[in-house]
């Protein structure tokens, strides 16, 4: 009898525990990822900052940005695509998460698309790998990382293709 609650005590915490890193996750889903997402496609630079903590190690192909230089860049970078008429999507999904109370680490493969005035398409593919932390309550992002290449060859819709884009 002792042994069978042993069994049933081990065999309920695995559960548990998954259902809280679901929990968690859907918390930085709409906390998180449906802004981040929002603001990429309503071109606004200060929302997409916001879901960034106050100091973030974000890195890309161009190099190391631990001055979060990156932020100001949003903020021209939108102006400007308001200014040309540009409209952005962006889509993406996950390939791994790691989630605990404090931390997420996250990684999953993206799409952005570029309409321009003309109303001509295109679109650029990625990898990002993000670190998240609850820091005074609320999920942040502390180190970003992505790349359009994996092993020297470029991402492209056959990666991204693989699943299906998120929807929040």
């Amino acid at each position: 009898m002792k042994y069978l609650f042993l069994f049933l005590i081990l065999a309920i915490t695995p559960m548990a525990a998954q259902t809280t890193t679901e929990a968690i996750q859907k918390e930085i889903d709409q906390t998180v990822w449906k802004p981040f997402q929002k603001a990429f496609e309503t071109l606004d630079g200060n929302a997409l900052n916001a879901t960034y903590a106050d100091q973030v190690l974000r890195v890309t192909p161009q190099g190391i940005d631990t001055k979060n230089a990156f932020k100001k860049g949003n903020i021209d970078r939108f102006v400007a695509n308001r200014k040309n008429g540009d409209k952005i999507s962006l889509d993406f999904w996950f390939d791994n998460r790691k989630t605990n109370e404090t931390t997420s680490y996250e990684v999953g493969f993206y799409r952005i698309g570029f309409t321009s005035k003309g109303g001509k398409i295109q679109y650029s593919y990625g990898q990002f790998h993000i670190v998240l932390e609850k820091i005074n309550g609320q999920w942040k992002i502390t180190q970003d990382w992505d790349t359009a290449t994996i092993a020297g060859k470029p991402i492209t819709a056959n990666e991204f293709d693989k699943k299906e884009a998120l929807k929040f």
